[in-house]
């Protein structure tokens, strides 16, 4: 591993010999942090539009007349698509790059967003929602491997965090400004709630102009002069591949090596863990105000407390998002079950408690889930080398997201037969799941560059 090195972001000039230097030593610049934008970008339009349809759930289903089993397909198939979203986008992204399909997300979320608001039925507006949910899953590989693969060593983690933090930032933007959407008296207030996603989109595809293909990527297909010139047009003219640490000859690692290899394991506890922190909290942001309503707070407290309920969420990641560095990947997502899985507990054995009592254990497992949250990003991007990182990411995501689309779906049906309190301690069961398989095989990666937290020894 090459050795830090002290010296100024290349953009602004430097007489010293960089040869040595790893691109993955340099300081944070201008392209970094545009870069992060940009990808981050997509993270808060995928909250943005994957909660909205927790705001207006209740008005749109009075509005189009949706029986419980629509609500729960309409609330359900965003995750679905993003089910098939992560398989298509992983393999696109390995196939024909980053650059290219950065655009495929923001284009699709314009288009449907502005469809949801001539939706006239059920199955039109699942059909919709079905595509965001690719767009979205989509947008998972592209936008994390995009990013990881340009991102000093010491940035790395905080920066992939920050993605998520950008969803909790979004969903919460969407929880406020839905609900001044919906208080505004128009009589499809619900379809304009849903329309305002082609905005975000079309603000994202303009900002993820002039991006550059990512130099590993270029490098897997043998297209070295290309690599080259991204390098220098990033970090200047003093660099060039050989300060980039990455194999230099393409690495065949089919399907069926991920699987076989010991990256199968480690696919195996990415998916395990992403999945028992997403299903808890979509199960949240799609039915909030019904779960609200079964725990006795409803109304404009049951509002105000999904608004202060989603802001707990965006605190837990900013928290998490800070210290990913300092405390370690490991300890963050181990703690981040326990206390989670205490606060859902807490729900299930107080659930006839008075709404100040509800709302803080809801608010504290938004707290303390926002480590594990932060980590679907981190880890899968850190774990899997340039050749498969795409694909691996995309699996994790469509995997992950079965049970959350079942989770999802279930919500209402669980509400319905089994009661609020069953339904808590389910969700309980889910996260120390997620806590048990984190003790067992969550490695620590915060010390090691990028081809070494890859590296299967």
């Amino acid at each position: 591993m090459l050795a830090p090195v002290s010296l100024r972001a290349p953009h602004q000039g430097t007489a010293m010999n960089n040869s040595c230097v790893s691109v993955e030593d340099v300081p944070l610049n201008g392209f970094h942090r545009k870069l992060t934008v940009r990808s981050a970008g997509g993270s808060f339009v995928d909250g943005y539009l994957l909660s909205m349809i927790g705001v207006v759930m209740l008005q749109m289903s009075s509005g189009l007349g949706l029986n419980s089993f629509w609500e729960g397909m309409v609330a359900a198939s965003a995750l679905i698509g993003i089910f098939f979203g992560g398989f298509v986008g992983g393999w696109l992204t390995n196939l024909l790059g980053r650059k290219l399909i950065f655009f495929v997300g923001p284009v699709i979320f314009i288009a449907t967003s502005l469809g949801t608001f001539w939706a006239e039925s059920a199955v039109a507006l699942f059909v919709l929602r079905l595509l965001v949910g690719i767009a979205v899953g989509i947008e998972y590989p592209v936008a994390t491997s995009m990013l990881v693969e340009f991102l000093p060593q010491r940035d790395r983690g905080p920066r992939l965090a920050a993605l998520a933090l950008l969803w909790f930032i979004g969903a919460a933007v969407a929880y406020v400004l839905g609900e001044v959407i919906l208080r505004s008296g128009a009589t499809d207030a619900w379809r304009r709630a849903l329309a305002s996603g082609a905005i975000l989109g079309a603000w994202l595809f303009l900002v993820r102009l002039g991006t550059p293909e990512s130099p590993r990527w270029l490098i897997g297909k043998q297209r070295f002069a290309e690599a080259d010139a991204v390098i220098k047009q990033v970090y200047g003219a003093d660099f060039s591949l050989a300060n980039l640490p990455e194999q230099s000859k393409e690495q065949k690692l089919p399907f069926s090596s991920l699987l076989c290899s010991g990256y199968g394991k480690r696919m195996f506890f990415v998916i395990v863990f992403w999945t028992c922190s997403i299903i808890p909290v979509f199960a949240v942001y799609a039915f909030a105000p019904k779960v609200l309503a079964a725990l006795n707070v409803a109304g404009d407290m049951g509002s105000f407390s999904s608004v202060i309920i989603t802001l707990f969420f965006v605190l837990g990641c900013l928290i998490a998002t800070r210290l990913v560095n300092r405390v370690g990947r490991r300890k963050m997502l181990i703690y981040s079950f326990l206390l989670s899985g205490l606060a859902l507990l807490g729900l299930g054995i107080y659930h006839a408690g008075n709404g100040p009592l509800i709302v803080l254990f809801f608010s504290l497992y938004a707290l303390f889930i926002g480590g594990a949250q932060v980590l679907t990003l981190v880890y899968p991007n850190e774990i899997f080398p340039t050749e498969i990182r795409a694909f691996a990411v995309g699996m994790g995501t469509s995997f992950s997201r079965i049970g959350a689309a079942a989770g999802t779906y279930l919500v209402p049906v669980s509400l319905n037969s089994l009661g609020v309190e069953q339904t808590m301690y389910a969700a309980t069961v889910i996260t120390f799941v997620g806590l048990l398989v984190s003790w067992w095989m969550a490695p620590e990666t915060s010390s090691l560059n990028l081809q070494e937290a890859a590296a299967l020894n």
